[in-house]
């Protein structure tokens, strides 16, 4: 059953569809709550934005706190994938587009990736793809209509000049960590100095917008009651 569980958890299908249920629910009650002036759904949406925000900021507080632990953790996750690369559907998907998207190879370095055993670079590995890399390691190349799935092969025998004409080369642990860091601190997240700066995050905090007029809406409505409330009392009153 812990297995089960261990396995449920790190699934990024299942990651995704729950940030994705979770998504849609906050936005359906923010959307409906603004067209139908429903203040219960606007608070909901409003209070739920909320825990996200001060979720989202305690996470960049400890990972800046704890930065040396942060990246210990991301290391082992990442390393625990290059393992289980092949076993994985969902998982090789994910880590094909991480790679992708960061433009690196495996956690420290692209050499990482003899921790797995189909790409493990010793003379006793059997497997065709001995020394070799994922074809998400690989430099882009924009004139080829068809993906080369066979591009990192044989990588890791080489210098890292020699596959760094071919290949990223550079591991994805520093890459992740300093996006997480960046799109919280920005360039307090590469140097400490800059905190007494006014310089300001790149990652502007769109929660807060969303909190700010979800309650301004809510005052609003309110406001707009109360003058209907008064409206009708004064129209009852035969002395009006």
């Amino acid at each position: 059953a812990e297995a089960a569980m261990a396995c449920l958890a790190v699934d990024p299908a299942i990651l995704l569809v729950v940030v994705g249920v979770l998504t849609f629910l906050i936005t359906f009650c923010g959307c409906v709550g603004s067209l139908r002036e429903n203040i219960c759904l606007l608070q909901t949406f409003s209070v739920c934005l909320t825990i996200v925000f001060l979720l989202q900021l305690a996470a960049g507080v400890l990972g800046f706190v704890f930065s040396d632990k942060a990246r210990g953790k991301v290391s082992e996750i990442i390393n625990g994938a290059i393992v289980h690369y092949r076993d994985d559907l969902d998982l090789q998907n994910l880590i094909d587009f991480g790679q992708k998207e960061f433009s690196c190879c495996g956690g420290i370095s692209y050499k990482d990736w003899s921790q797995n055993m189909y790409f493990n670079c010793t003379a006793a590995n059997p497997s065709r793809e001995r020394c070799s890399v994922p074809f998400s390691c690989c430099l882009r190349d924009t004139r080829e209509a068809v993906i080369n799935t066979k591009c990192g092969q044989g990588m890791q025998a080489m210098s890292y000049l020699e596959a760094s004409a071919f290949i990223y080369t550079n591991g994805c642990i520093d890459k992740l960590a300093g996006n997480l860091l960046v799109g919280w601190w920005g360039d307090t997240a590469r140097c400490p100095s800059a905190l007494s700066s006014s310089s300001p995050s790149p990652l502007p905090p769109l929660q807060l917008v969303g909190i700010l007029l979800a309650q301004i809406l809510i005052n609003q409505i309110r406001d707009q009651i109360k003058l209907q409330l008064y409206n009708q009392q004064h129209r009852a009153d035969p002395w009006y």
